[in-house]
């Protein structure tokens, strides 16, 4: 999974859907109209790259935080009111007028990566303007993210925004003297949701209240937005670090304690008590249309709930019966379910300390470095850490998260580990969680995006969650190759995580549209997969914070391995497993039917190749 703040500033603004460039092959071209001159096609194209870049240069400006966390530095000391009418009608002017700007000049002869950038700047700004039918803004807040927690991450010193030097300070200075506007902003999104019936499940704003005492102190020295000041860098005068620390006390004690105590007694004494107990979308109104909408959203496709629902049932049976062999590889006499207690219960299989697990994650990275070549050919320039997910958060993070390199490559990928509740995080799980997250994972596929030359911004910096998490689940069937599953046990963790996502295409849709109860959802965990009780009290309750974005990972990977044995199955003994991964990753996050449009027209290049006689000149490679 994405770092969880990235994910939910991605939804303030909707920077895109489609990602990265290409350097080789790429999604099949449209017939080029005949009656266009390859001269005015090439002009075409060139004014459509300086309006993706006009327009993305805008887009930061209207979300800095964005800019922040790509390492472009210029807006570090703004914080626009995000929820408020007046920056929503701003985003709504923004799409419309970019849409139609861009349709103004039209694709008409583009071809390659022209079109490709083309078909996906219109369908994002499409699809913003078609999401403001859902009023999401009068939910801004639940367990998984609000204001208060990406403000902590933002200013703990630890994260996205730079303090190294006075300048840095005194931009966040700035910045976070705005969080007490649009705390308030929330609260009145929210009382205007009370009005509407458009509220969270009371089990969502339970969890928000701790997270909130957590960060309220006595001593603003013991506030996690102190961090920067126990952090100063060499060099800062002494009389810079006693302005600077006044200001600091000044900021936490009376601007931000106050408006976050605002926001937490809001949510206890006025917001709870209208809470809802049902927990799925289509409890509120035009639900069912809002589910459907984020199911085609986050899967890229035109899956409706119920047969994805069906197919998570299917996945489920299918590993079932793996896990069955594993069983009978370990010896293992008893039920399934016998099978899953054993592997949540036996010690054999915890962590003593959070050192040895983190060192234990190193160690597998350190295992797979020499494997890697033997599959890619293409791997990124940024740098790679392991870090431990910051306490504050830990409670209701995930198990493992991925932060995205900053562009100028000052900040490394962050693959973010969960160590709280020691006894849940398991060996057997290490090795696939490594996979998906770090590499070749979300690191891969993330920061080869970030680096791709030649294509607009929007699309090295934009997500599809399909493509993004599909590549992640797809990561983890290679450990293998890699070296890893050597042990049944650590194989066993490979089909739990498996199972794990096709669990989720039958919860999610179970939750949110087929009324399913928070407990009807637990209950077919236990039942279904081996997890701790932390565990899927977390994910299902994460499931009800974020629709549909659980069904994303087997979807995507599904089609990822539909397209790699299509693949195969074509080309045979010609089949290069190091050109399929390139051929995938090397246009990034793309729509799923953008790759296996993509993925076809490579399969078909690579097979003209190998027909063509050996004194002819093999044909270009297509071009979407």
């Amino acid at each position: 999974m994405k770092h969880p703040l990235v994910f939910a500033l991605a939804m303030v603004v909707s920077t895109g859907g489609g990602l990265a460039g290409c350097q080789r092959e790429s999604a099949p071209p449209a017939a080029a109209s005949a009656g266009v001159a390859p001269e005015n096609v090439e002009a075409r194209a060139e004014r459509l790259d300086a309006l993706y870049a006009e327009s993305w240069d805008e887009l930061l400006q209207l979300n800095p935080v964005q800019a922040t966390f790509q390492g472009d530095t210029r807006y570090n000391d703004q914080l626009p009111d995000f929820g408020s009418a007046e920056y929503r009608e701003q985003v709504r002017a923004f799409n419309e007028r970019w849409l139609k700007t861009v349709e103004a000049v039209g694709s008409e002869g583009l071809d390659g990566q022209a079109l490709l950038s083309y078909r996906i700047f219109v369908q994002e700004r499409r699809n913003a303007l078609d999401a403001e039918r859902f009023p999401s803004w009068m939910l801004p807040v639940n367990q998984m993210g609000s204001l208060v927690s990406h403000a902590v991450l933002l200013g703990s010193g630890t994260n996205a925004q730079p303090f190294a030097t006075v300048a840095d300070y005194e931009a966040w200075l700035r910045r976070a003297a705005r969080i007490p506007v649009l705390i308030d902003t929330e609260i009145a999104n929210m009382r205007a949701g009370i009005e509407a019936n458009v509220v969270q499940p009371r089990v969502v704003m339970e969890k928000v209240l701790p997270q909130f005492d957590a960060v309220l102190v006595d001593d603003v020295e013991q506030s996690p937005f102190w961090g920067p000041m126990t952090r100063m860098p060499d060099g800062v005068s002494d009389a810079d670090r006693d302005r600077l620390a006044a200001a600091f006390r000044t900021l936490i004690g009376e601007q931000l304690q106050p408006a976050i105590r605002r926001q937490r007694d809001f949510i206890a004494d006025e917001y709870l008590p209208h809470t809802r107990d049902s927990v799925g979308l289509d409890a509120l109104p035009d639900g069912m249309a809002w589910y459907a909408f984020a199911v085609k959203q986050q899967t890229t496709s035109e899956l409706m709930p119920e047969a994805i629902h069906q197919i998570g049932l299917d996945e489920v049976a299918r590993i079932h019966g793996e896990m069955r062999g594993i069983m009978a590889q370990t010896g293992f006499d008893g039920t399934l379910q016998d099978f899953f207690r054993y592997m949540q219960t036996d010690r054999r299989f915890e962590f003593r300390s959070e050192d040895q697990l983190l060192a234990h994650y190193r160690g597998i990275e350190q295992r797979i470095a020499s494997r890697v070549p033997e599959l890619f050919s293409l791997t990124p320039r940024a740098g790679f850490e392991i870090r431990p997910v910051e306490a504050f958060r830990a409670k209701s993070a995930a198990g493992g998260s991925y932060q995205s390199p900053s562009e100028d490559g000052s900040r490394p990928g962050i693959f973010y580990v969960n160590t709280f509740d020691l006894p849940t995080r398991k060996r057997w799980e290490a090795e696939s969680l490594f996979l998906h997250e770090a590499i070749p994972g979300h690191h891969f596929q993330l920061a080869l995006q970030q680096e791709l030359e030649g294509v607009p911004a929007f699309r090295r910096f934009g997500g599809e969650t399909a493509y993004i998490e599909g590549w992640g689940l797809y990561a983890e069937s290679l450990g293998r190759a890699l070296g890893l599953y050597t042990d049944p046990y650590d194989d066993f963790g490979r089909l739990q995580a498996e199972l794990w996502r096709a669990v989720r295409l039958v919860v999610d849709t179970g939750l949110h549209s087929k009324g399913w109860s928070r407990q009807q959802v637990l209950d077919y965990m236990f039942e279904n997969s081996s997890v701790s009780e932390p565990d899927a009290i977390a994910e299902a309750e994460r499931y009800i914070a974020w629709p549909g974005q659980a069904l994303a990972y087997k979807i995507g990977e599904l089609k990822i391995q539909e397209l790699r044995a299509r693949s195969e199955a074509a080309l045979g003994d010609a089949f290069d497993i190091r050109a399929f991964h390139a051929a995938v990753l090397e246009d990034s996050a793309l729509p799923l039917p953008l790759l296996e449009a993509k993925i076809d027209a490579w399969i078909a290049a690579q097979q003209a190749r190998s027909e063509a006689p050996a004194d002819t000149p093999a044909p270009a490679d297509a071009a979407s």
